[in-house]
């Protein structure tokens, strides 16, 4: 169920609708049609029977040609309205429908504009198992039998011996280097900012240069023990993992060997307790005597 707002069709601020036709129109309402009221809510009553409401109005849409408005009840369809159109031949009496539609009215709740699914998509949508076909004309490939648009780099020889259909084109890289040049694999990276300003991806040793056009900014971090490993970094990305970065060494301390000074000899004086003996007294005997 579905069709378009008629031309004629205007709503006052109070949400009815007006009978005036549209400017320029020389179309005027036919009485035979306006007082088909009955006839009109029971082709809407036919269709949705508990939703149809009060009616709000009449207005001519063509020579013996009217649309009937009624209120809608249908959840969900805040100021929504239902138009039946009615017509009759010329100098007949009998009037007959020609549509009935949903129509919105002002102020009410619609969903948002359609958007193709492939402007919908987001990078990460595709799962296993899905197919996404590209377009014929997406503007981010060209035949790979044309000549390369990029004048730092001519390609295509190679590019025609992998056997491809198409090639990116300028743009299409442009476009690519961008994303990856913004992401996390880029300078502003927090792995990166944290890691030392040497530690850059291009001076590395596990670094892996892509070849083509993007060979002079972006490579293949190939280091198994790095957080980028297998994945796309850019030349000025970094990281602790740097092949030639070096823990600082703490230095070692020698232990000296302990010296003794014995160049002088002091002479100290001990003064002997009560009970000692000197040396000229004879010595006591062990045990009893």
């Amino acid at each position: 169920m579905g069709g378009a707002g008629h031309a004629g069709s205007k709503h006052d601020p109070a949400g009815g609708v007006s009978t005036r036709p549209a400017a320029g129109r020389a179309a005027k309402l036919d009485q035979v049609c306006v007082e088909a009221v009955a006839l009109a809510r029971a082709a809407v009553v036919e269709v949705e029977p508990d939703a149809v409401g009060e009616h709000l109005g009449v207005v001519p849409e063509g020579e013996r040609l009217v649309s009937h408005y009624f209120a809608c009840g249908l959840p969900g369809y805040v100021g929504w309205r239902w138009s039946v159109t009615l017509t009759r031949v010329p100098r007949s009496k009998t009037v007959t429908v020609c549509e009935t539609v949903l129509l919105p009215g002002d102020g009410a709740l619609s969903p948002p504009p359609w958007v193709p699914w492939h402007e919908r998509l987001q990078p990460g949508d595709l799962g296993v198992g899905d197919l996404l076909p590209t377009s014929p004309d997406d503007d981010r490939l060209e035949p790979a039998y044309l000549l390369s648009d990029d004048p730092a780099v001519e390609d295509v020889p190679w590019e025609l011996g992998l056997g491809r259909v198409r090639v990116m084109t300028r743009l299409g890289r442009l476009e690519t280097a961008q994303r990856w040049y913004d992401g996390e694999h880029g300078p502003q990276a927090p792995i990166a900012t944290a890691a030392p300003k040497a530690a850059r991806c291009g001076a590395c040793g596990f670094y892996l240069p892509l070849a083509g056009a993007l060979r002079q900014t972006f490579g293949v971090c190939g280091n198994v023990f790095a957080p980028d490993d297998g994945r796309v970094v850019s030349l000025d990305h970094g990281c602790g993992a740097h092949s030639e970065v070096l823990v600082e060494q703490i230095a070692v301390v020698e232990e000296l060997p302990t010296v003794y000074d014995d160049s002088e000899v002091e002479s100290v004086e001990v003064s002997r307790s009560a009970g000692s003996v000197s040396a000229e007294e004879s010595e006591e005997p062990y045990g009893h005597g």
